[in-house]
């Protein structure tokens, strides 16, 4: 029998694990939904972490990025969520971004990107209009270093502009981010699991 698929997700909020955060929040519920078609999971609050800037996988000199990739590379599934901060996503979910560029040179045996065959998500929350373009950034990062992209593999929530509601505030979740969030989970389960499977050809 194999094994569960995993996933980590990667929290891009500003504020350290010590105070609350939205997109944790959403970042958790998305673990919550994944866990109903067998995955298992844990999240990173990527400020609880010195990642230095650069495009390496080690930047050397106490970089922690090294002990962030060894988790997002032996998981199946990764999940960025990010706040909206001045319509685009945080300068902490850059920094990963950048730092995930390192990938590009490193293979397997097969000559094939060590994301091959892993499968990411999306999850954005804001009080201002830009989700849609945060997750099309996201997308295309993700794709340029070797993740796959499912169908519908975003969920998100966007407050009133100019006004002080946060995700995390919010008595339930809307229905229709409920509904997305679900449906993320479905296709990048379906998805994973048939990679897993069924792995990339090598090239």
């Amino acid at each position: 029998m194999s094994t569960a698929l995993s996933a980590v997700v990667l929290v891009g909020s500003l504020k350290s694990s010590s105070e609350p955060s939205s997109s944790e929040v959403l970042g958790r519920q998305v673990l919550d939904a994944l866990a109903e078609h067998g995955v298992v999971g844990s999240v990173v609050r990527l400020a609880d972490h010195d990642i230095r800037p650069g495009v390496e996988v080690d930047m050397g000199d106490g970089d922690q990025w090294p002990l962030v990739r060894q988790q997002v590379l032996a998981a199946d599934i990764l999940v960025v969520a990010t706040p909206i901060w001045m319509g685009q996503p945080s300068s902490v979910t850059k920094r990963a971004l950048e730092r995930l560029d390192a990938e590009l040179s490193e293979t397997d045996e097969e000559g094939r990107m060590l994301t091959s065959g892993k499968v990411a998500a999306v999850a954005v929350v804001g009080n201002e209009d830009g989700a849609h373009h945060v997750s099309a950034e996201l997308y295309q990062a993700l794709d340029d270093v070797g993740f796959t992209i499912p169908a519908n593999a975003v969920t998100y929530w966007v407050g009133r502009a100019m006004e002080g509601v946060d995700y995390k505030d919010l008595d339930e979740v809307p229905e229709a981010v409920a509904k997305a969030t679900a449906t993320l989970a479905l296709n990048t389960a379906h998805l994973a699991r048939l990679l897993r499977e069924s792995p990339y050809p090598a090239g």
